[in-house]
């Protein structure tokens, strides 16, 4: 894997994460390239592991998720055979479209998408409450998001 980028695979990146459907030609017109080199270079990327994959982003009140909670949880134990079972606890659970582990006053932190209110408190209580290891939560409800997305900043330079 190569270890830095230059300034065309920044902007193949930038470009590709704020539209994944650009066709190469066009992308290959955006960068001043040749569809061929920029066709080799965007496998390069996928190779190299600069590039995960490609997905749409879908409007989560339209599919009567427009419900988001973010969920501290704190762990009655720190054991890596307790973070073990939480991790695998929470990997099929749909709700939970995120889930981070955080260093500080607790454990892990959950971005949770429900349709509404009463949809949450039933999954905190019949899910979330009843994961393994759990010794405590605290809810935020989301009541207007300000920046979403899964873009990073990809320097030019």
């Amino acid at each position: 894997m190569r270890k830095s980028l230059d300034r065309i695979d920044r902007s193949i990146l930038r470009l590709l994460q704020s539209d994944g459907r650009l066709s190469n030609v066009e992308l290959a017109r955006r960068i001043n390239l040749s569809p061929t080199p920029c066709l080799e270079r965007v496998r390069r990327l996928e190779k190299d592991g600069f590039i995960r994959g490609y997905s749409a982003r879908l409007d989560p009140a339209k599919l009567q998720l427009g419900l988001a909670v973010f969920v501290q949880v704190s762990l009655d134990k720190t054991t890596s055979d307790v973070f073990d079972k939480f991790k695998a606890a929470i990997a099929g659970i749909d709700e939970i479209v995120e889930c981070h582990m955080v260093a500080g006053g607790f454990d892990y932190i959950l971005k949770v998408r429900t349709a509404d209110m009463d949809a949450f408190r039933t999954f905190l209580g019949d899910i979330i409450n009843n994961l393994p290891g759990i010794a405590s939560t605290s809810t935020y409800v989301v009541m207007e998001p300000v920046k979403e997305g899964a873009s990073l900043p990809v320097p030019l330079s």
